[in-house]
């Protein structure tokens, strides 16, 4: 999944208000009426020289130099330096949104909408540096600028959004005659600024103006706290266990988790860490029953323990501060304002989908723990299948249906090798060469991180950089994301793309190719789906790289697909140690088991954004989560045997921030596309390397970006609408009709 901490619009911080916060080191009352005898020339000039002055006692807010168009000074970053770089860089932005308000000259779209997308340079820089404390080098220290820091940022942002004299400027833009005569992408950013603003509170007046931005602060601090809760517990609960305790575990987990406990001081024990990529693996080949059930309550209990790092008090609060914010704005409920701008437009639609393929879903799972449960009794292990059951039988029941063993299919998954799969897959399609930068040439902020320079491959002009880091360690949060540490634009001369992915494999003994599972090799593809999804841009201004969420998981989603091509297999899944490609039989196994735990897949998935859109849909007055989580899937008819894959308390998606509040859901609305898309891979002429297709998926579908409606991008790549139907037939669920 790709969780993008952050985006920043050069002229408005749009961030899940998890992260940052800051404020103007002299705030600026953005509505006090200004000295109109002062040119904007002369405010810019003036702004210019603060900023200059700023940068030279900042290394964070300072230009980015040396090679590829100037890369981040990641060897320098201190944290000291982040508090204030973020104030520095809120005053500067304030002031160059002031300077465009009181622009004493009728409102255009160079002077209003292209000045906008000029400002916020020396902010953007910084939060370059901020993702990284959050998410790859976290430490107590970073996460206490971030909870101090939190609410101010969101007080910066209320400043800008309700800057009346800067929405009229907008609005007189989007209302304006010059409108009619912009380029499509052009009026698409003037739409984007003034959605932006009228859907934010700028429309509002007097105490309910000032209640909407206090909301947003309070949201930022609590945001903030779930998250540290968050990572607290991943760091904090580690299941430590001894080498008469490791029954069925490959041996390269057995290396990695030996150490990951010397790493933590417990040199000949065995660490089970409290992330995803651990607990997964130990679950599905640990034949210690007793242990499988610790590890799974120390995993699902996150954020529920009832100490100081419980986010069981936030959630009710996060949801009320929600709901009545939108009320100001004349909303129903929080999630009909959020769906008014994204694909499925209101909540009815996205139910209306995952109500479809939820009893197709749970009926599958029916059929599969009955499948686990004869196993279980055939061996006379005298048990009834429990959620910490669910992985381990389930792999029983691949060998046993498919012959499919799935520690067999992870000798022939080397991370590197995956890698450079992945590089041929963005050569055939994208067109791109990775060469890796010279040693030195490109600071980092681990080691680990490697870099490399993507060029265009017959022109071998220079596309931008690719960032990767690969591995678990203490102080980055789990899971696996992409982010850009800066945009493709041109509207002021062509700016190379910092695209990075990150990952939580185990790393393995030195010399040791490392080894993953399959569906981390999928996760693997589809982050970097993300990253070329930014490095394929091709617009001219920097807002136009966001996106719709329920629209920008589908670029990714698709990626996938192309780790189970001929092409990938035969040339890059070799063995480990014979170096022999992956058998012909394995492959038709892989193939024949790709439906298989659907079920399980679909449901744990589905709860959550099933639980996610009620939660947004409901009066929050009183809730008790445990409550309303347990009296929500109950209603659900949710199997006993699975629970949902975040829980209330650990649902960082949706309460660490709101990038996907009340927009879980988005990932089932992307693999309708997706699997409507692969359909029509598969029927051309060249398969998933057709030129003609891939070309057109190139530009309609990745270059674009957030420049063309995506409803209208899809149609131009596919010649109509996206059918669930593909979707019902790629989980291999019954279709309607059919």
């Amino acid at each position: 999944m790709n969780v993008r901490l952050w985006r920043s619009h050069a002229w408005f911080v749009l961030v899940p208000v998890l992260a940052f916060g800051a404020c103007a080191t002299h705030p600026v009352d953005t509505n006090a009426p200004m000295n109109d005898a002062v040119s904007q020339d002369t405010a810019v000039a003036d702004i210019s020289e603060k900023s200059t002055a700023a940068e030279a006692a900042n290394i964070l807010l300072s230009e980015w130099t040396g090679p590829y168009g100037g890369v981040p000074h990641f060897d320098k970053m201190s944290i000291g330096d982040l508090a204030p770089a973020l104030e520095a860089g809120m005053a500067l932005q304030l002031e160059e949104v002031d300077a465009i308000a009181a622009n004493p000259e009728p409102a255009t779209f160079e002077n209003t909408i292209v000045a906008m997308e000029r400002a916020g340079r020396d902010l953007g820089r910084v939060f370059a540096y901020w993702g990284i404390w959050r998410s790859n080098r976290s430490t107590p220290e970073a996460r206490e600028v971030q909870q101090a820091l939190a609410p101010k940022l969101a007080e910066f942002n209320s400043k800008i959004t309700q800057n009346l004299r800067l929405f009229d400027r907008i609005r007189a833009v989007y209302e304006g005659e010059e409108m009619k005569t912009l380029r499509p992408d052009q009026q698409r950013l003037v739409w984007l600024a003034y959605d932006g603003f009228a859907r934010n509170g700028a429309t509002l007046e007097g105490e309910a103006k000032e209640r909407y931005a206090a909301i947003n602060q309070k949201l930022a601090e609590l945001h903030s706290k779930y998250s540290n809760n968050m990572l607290a517990d991943e760091e904090s609960y580690v299941t430590y266990i001894t080498e008469d305790q490791l029954g069925g575990l490959p041996d390269s987990f057995v290396r990695a988790a030996a150490a990951a406990a010397e790493e933590r001081g417990r040199n000949g024990e065995y660490a089970i860490t409290n992330t995803r990529s651990s607990m997964d693996p130990f679950l599905t080949f640990s034949t210690e029953r007793e242990l499988r059930e610790k590890v799974w309550r120390t995993y699902y209990s996150r954020g529920d323990n009832g100490d100081e790092n419980d986010n069981n008090a936030l959630i009710p609060e996060i949801l009320a501060l929600r709901d009545e914010r939108v009320k100001l704005l004349g909303y129903d409920n929080y999630a009909q304002w959020r769906l008014e701008d994204r694909m499925a437009k209101t909540p009815e639609r996205a139910l209306e989908l995952m109500e479809t393929v939820w009893p197709a879903a749970i009926a599958r799972v029916e059929e599969e723990v009955a499948d686990m449960q004869a196993i279980a009794d055939a061996e006379g292990a005298g048990i009834t299948i429990a959620p910490w059951d669910y992985r381990h039988y389930a792999e029983k029941v691949r060998k046993a249906k498919y012959d499919l063993d799935s520690d067999e299919v992870k000798q022939y998954l080397q991370l590197e090798k995956l890698r450079e799969a992945m590089f041929f897959v963005a050569g055939e399609l994208f067109g791109f060469s990775f060469e890796p930068v010279p040693e030195g040439s490109v600071p980092v902020f681990h080691e680990e991180v490697k870099v490399w320079a993507v060029n265009e491959r017959d022109s071998g002009e220079l596309v931008g950089l690719w960032y990767l880091d690969p591995f678990a360690r203490q102080g980055k949060r789990s899971g696996a994301w992409a982010t850009a540490y800066r945009s493709h634009e041109t509207f002021d001369g062509k700016k190379t793309v910092l695209a990075a992915n990150n990952s939580n494999f185990i790393n393995g003994a030195p010399g040791e190719p490392v080894l993953i599972s399959w569906d981390d090799a999928e996760t693997f593809f589809h982050e970097f789906g993300h990253a070329l999804h930014y490095l394929s841009s091709r617009v001219e201004y920097p807002t136009l790289n966001g996106g719709v969420r329920d629209y920008t998981e589908f670029q990714s989603q698709l990626l996938e697909r192309w780790l189970l091509t001929d092409e990938v297999i035969d040339t890059h899944l070799v063995h480990q140690e014979t170096g022999e490609p992956i058998p012909a039989d394995l492959v038709a196994k892989i193939k024949k088991a790709a439906t298989f735990n659907q079920g399980f897949a679909t449901t744990e998935y589905l709860a959550c954004a099933l639980v996610d859109m009620r939660y947004h849909t409901t009066d929050p007055s009183g809730l008790d989560v445990d409550a309303f989580e347990r009296a929500t899937l109950a209603d659900l008819g949710m199997p006993e045997e699975i629970p949902m894959r975040h829980r209330s308390t650990h649902f960082s998606h949706i309460f660490s921030s709101e990038s996907y509040s009340a927009g879980y859901y988005g990932y089932l609305w992307a693999d309708v596309l997706t699997a409507d898309a692969a359909e029509a891979f598969q029927e051309a002429p060249g398969g998933f390397y057709d030129k003609e297709l891939a070309k057109r998926l190139v530009d309609n579908l990745f270059a674009p970006r957030n420049a063309v409606d995506p409803a209208d991008a899809y149609r131009a790549f596919r010649g109509r609408d996206a059918r669930m139907e593909a979707l019902m037939r790629d989980r291999g669920f019954p279709v309607p009709g059919e």
